[in-house]
């Protein structure tokens, strides 16, 4: 349990698609009503935060169970600030199941603001129009059940998939200033020898079996700096997640 002002607040946490507002009562969407029904057990009286990427936390009861609905009173909000001062975008290669979820899910935890996955040449995974959407839906409720998790009140974006060409070509005009640094196990520098950023870093890591040799060139072109993670060569699903928390320790809030 969490302590401010008057109300304690738990530490089951529940994200709430839609507005909040003290003194206010909400109806939770089946998805998170069944969480709290049939797999937390809990009943009415029971004390819940809500959040809905406002960046603030809802202190709230549940006023009401019934079948499939929860119904909640919102008794109090709290400004509550934990994302990290460094603006991270990372830039995924996708890989398959459950090594694309680890890797959204781990780069939630640790502070990432936004994530675009991008198809690679190298990449096994290979997705339409429809298959892709559901892609991003799925991915999203990862990020989101990280925030449940980890207490952020903000929801990282899931962007749209792109092929890696596409991303490239626009990203230096999306993010600006941004440091842009490509994960390579062979670059002659390390995060290490780099200057601190001024205008956030942008992370682009391969999939599976890693970028191609043309596809480092173009990054390169396009203003990306080359960097390695030590002597060893990382998985996909490690790499991205080594690379974050190592820039969170040198310049962000670890």
């Amino acid at each position: 349990m969490l302590r401010f002002g008057s109300y304690t607040i738990p530490l089951t946490r529940i994200y709430f698609p839609g507005p909040l507002a003290a003194a206010g009562e909400v109806i939770l969407p089946p998805t998170q009503s069944h969480h709290l029904i049939n797999v937390l057990r809990l009943k009415a009286g029971a004390r819940v935060t809500l959040f809905n990427g406002d960046r603030a936390e809802y202190a709230a009861v549940i006023s009401r169970v019934a079948k499939s609905s929860v119904f909640l009173k919102v008794e109090a909000a709290c400004a509550v600030e934990r994302e990290s001062p460094l603006d991270l975008t990372l830039v995924q290669g996708i890989s398959r199941g459950v090594r694309m979820d680890y890797t959204v899910q781990k780069s939630v935890e640790l502070g990432v603001a936004r994530i675009q996955p991008v198809l690679t040449q190298r990449g096994t995974v290979r997705l339409d129009a429809g298959s892709a959407l559901q892609k991003i839906a799925h991915w999203q409720a990862v990020a989101i059940a990280a925030c449940e998790q980890s207490g952020r009140n903000r929801v990282p974006g899931v962007a749209p998939v792109c092929t890696f060409a596409a991303w490239l070509e626009h990203w230096r005009a999306r993010h600006g200033d941004a440091l842009g640094l490509l994960l390579d196990a062979e670059a002659p520098r390390r995060l290490t020898q780099l200057p601190r950023p001024g205008q956030g870093v942008v992370l682009l890591a391969g999939p599976e079996g890693g970028l191609t040799p043309d596809e480092q060139r173009a990054g390169e072109r396009h203003g990306l700096v080359p960097v390695r993670l030590g002597s060893r060569v990382l998985r996909t699903e490690t790499a991205a997640v080594a690379a974050l928390a190592a820039m969170q320790a040198l310049w962000g809030d670890f």
